[in-house]
């Protein structure tokens, strides 16, 4: 299963701050939700760092990446973020068995 995690700032659901995500479904390298969740994560956290020229707190192994980006710079992100999270979502409504959505506050 796979955990996408969606972080905002404390008491302000419509200020994304970044997000983590864990794990894999199926047979890695073989399962397509695994690929679409992995595609769109890296497309969001290099448009916020490449194209954008957010700086931002990445780390990335295996099956697990998070990105978050300082106070300062989450209106600029905050069109990328959120488009990620639709997206998250609705992958998560059409496999619910397979992606877990999570929300929490980040402290910065």
């Amino acid at each position: 299963m796979i955990t996408a995690e969606l972080y905002y700032l404390p008491g302000a659901k419509d200020e994304p701050a970044g997000f983590r995500v864990s794990g894999h479904t199926g047979v890695q390298g073989k399962s397509v939700v695994c690929a679409a969740v992995s595609s769109a994560c890296y497309m969001a956290a290099n448009t916020v760092t490449e194209i954008l020229g957010i700086e931002a707190d990445i780390s990335e192994s295996d099956g697990n990446m998070r990105v978050i980006v300082s106070g300062d710079d989450i209106p600029k992100a905050k069109v990328i973020l959120a488009g990620l999270r639709l997206h998250l979502e609705q992958l998560a409504e059409q496999y619910p068995k397979q992606i877990k959505l999570k929300f929490s506050e980040v402290h910065q």
